[in-house]
């Protein structure tokens, strides 16, 4: 059996999820374009990259992934756009496996300690059932997922 895949924290989500070919201004044949599905993730590791110039260590450390699968995930990003726009094709950004912050909880009862993301709601411990799980960072409440 596989591992499941580590979620990729991102810090930028974008509004416009949708870029297509417009060839000399006519853009009437969108429609019938292929599309190249760009997930959040492969996005926000070229941002990182290309536009914020980090090193791949860096881009690695915010993203909380080794270097090799920031690496992999960079390689597949840029694959996908030079694809979009050497084919014509339309580029789609959505789904991926990423969230906006990831908080390392600790239970004060039994201390077993837990991954959760921004986007899961549970916080009680999967160990002994407590609901006071505390944030690291002990500010979980309000700031962790603002972050």
């Amino acid at each position: 059996m596989s591992r499941p895949i580590k979620m990729r924290k991102v810090e930028y989500v974008p509004v416009n999820k949708y870029f297509a070919p417009c060839p000399k201004g006519n853009c009437g044949r969108l429609g019938d374009l292929e599309e190249v599905q760009l997930k959040v993730e492969e996005l926000e590791a070229m941002r990182l990259k290309d536009i914020e110039e980090l090193n791949q260590e860096e881009c690695a450390t915010r993203m909380q992934v080794s270097r090799q699968t920031f690496q992999n995930i960079l390689d597949q990003a840029r694959k996908k756009v030079s694809m979009a726009l050497i084919e014509d094709r339309a580029i789609s950004v959505g789904g991926g496996n990423y969230t906006r912050n990831i908080c390392k909880l600790k239970c004060p009862h039994c201390g077993d300690e837990t991954h959760v993301t921004f986007e899961e709601s549970w916080k009680d411990c999967k160990k002994c059932g407590s609901e006071e799980l505390v944030c690291d960072k002990k500010k979980c409440s309000i700031e962790c997922k603002s972050s």
